[in-house]
């Protein structure tokens, strides 16, 4: 019998574990092994798994309509996205599937936009170490050669600067006059938490501001709550005129948003884009259910609270160890940086019961969900710390 795995192509190196079902922070194998889950699922179940809010959401809507298309009005897309503008400070949403979907149509947002302002090729810039999706548009804004390696040529119309540095952006205007557009995450999630200077996304907001270029956003990793505000940029006090988000926007229910203030909101128009399935009344039914749960439940309170109860503790718990480089966060966003590469973590936690994800291969992220409480996130912190040393005292050297 030929097994179910190789129906499937080879796009992930799958963990030998499959879960049945989960309930709030745990997920339980087909073993009854019970996990606690710090990765959400890349920063997707912010309410954790089966909450009761959502699942009565998506099991009602689907009991009267699931999809009708974008060529009729959907009144729960239009209240989805009156609640979503008014959070966020933006004025017009378009809807989609994913998080590189919601990039793309702010790229092509863009595009437009330099055609319109009559320039013939417009450039947006983009950062060293940014993860923007998979789609060819997205992964030339990606600043990762691994992932664009073999699917050259990528696309032309972009330029790369280094992330947190506002003097290379300010210095781009002598030698290119065709930029209409800088795209960046708040925090830079894929590149192994990554969390710039306090002043960083403001000095970006200025540069656009005196250069007529659209400050856009990628609020995919770091919005809906995660960073212990709505966006992650509002720390900063800063408004884009286009955000994205995504992921926990449904908790599971594939949803994406591409959002836009001010002219950036007026540059789409009829035939310019489109989505099948974008904001069909079941991910809009999810996602408001979403918003309801992060407003009544205080949750961006508990993201920056369970945040720093995790940072003091592994702080605590590893003072002192060799072999750490840094510990970085912003509300639930974590990133523990170690001198060695580390992707075994990811099965030793596993083993452990706990899940986690190494990114740029030594630094361990977790993304927990925004429901935690205070005991989960201390169980969080110390499983890690002994995991953490017990990998760094077995990598040093015998003496």
């Amino acid at each position: 019998m030929v097994e179910a795995d190789h129906a499937l192509m080879s796009t992930y190196p799958r963990l030998p574990v499959a879960f049945t079902h989960g309930e709030g922070a745990w997920l339980w194998d087909e073993a009854g092994n019970r996990y606690l889950d710090a990765l959400c699922g890349l920063a997707v179940t912010g309410l954790g798994h089966a909450h009761p809010a959502v699942t009565t959401a998506v099991a009602e809507q689907s009991q009267r309509l699931l999809h009708t298309s974008n060529l009729y009005r959907i009144p729960v897309q239009e209240q989805l996205g009156e609640r979503l503008c008014a959070l966020t400070g933006q004025e017009k949403v378009f809807f989609c599937n994913s998080g590189a979907e919601a990039n793309e149509a702010a790229l092509k947002i863009a595009r437009l936009y330099g055609h319109q302002h009559g320039i013939d090729a417009p450039t947006v810039v983009v950062m060293e170490g940014a993860f923007h999706g998979r789609t060819m548009a997205t992964l030339t804004a990606t600043g990762n050669p691994k992932v664009q390696a073999g699917f050259e040529p990528l696309l032309s119309g972009f330029m790369r600067v280094p992330y947190n540095d506002a003097a290379a952006l300010r210095d781009l205007r002598a030698e290119r006059t065709d930029i209409v557009a800088v795209l960046l995450e708040p925090v830079q999630g894929e590149a192994g938490i990554v969390v710039p200077d306090p002043d960083y996304l403001r000095q970006v907001r200025e540069i656009c501001d005196a250069r007529g270029w659209l400050m856009m956003i990628d609020e995919i990793q770091s919005g809906m709550g995660r960073s212990g505000k709505w966006l992650a940029s509002e720390h900063a006090g800063v408004s884009a005129d286009v955000v994205t988000l995504a992921k926990a926007l449904g908790n599971g229910v594939p949803i994406g948003a591409c959002l836009a203030r001010g002219e950036a909101a007026n540059v789409m128009q009829a035939g310019h884009h489109g989505s099948t399935f974008g904001g069909n009344p079941l991910a809009c039914s999810a996602a408001l259910a979403v918003l309801d749960t992060i407003e009544s439940e205080n949750l961006l309170d508990n993201a920056a609270q369970m945040g720093e109860v995790i940072v003091t503790r592994l702080r605590e718990k590893l003072a002192g160890v060799n072999g750490i480089r840094e510990i970085r966060s912003l509300g639930l966003l974590l990133g523990i940086e170690l001198q060695l590469p580390c992707p075994e973590l990811v099965q030793r936690a596993l083993d452990r019961g706990l899940l986690i994800n190494v990114a740029q291969g030594n630094v361990i992220r977790l993304l927990p969900p925004l429901i935690i409480d205070r005991e989960q996130a201390g169980q969080i912190a110390d499983i890690l710390a002994v995991l953490v040393r017990e990998f760094l005292s077995d990598a040093e050297p015998a003496t």
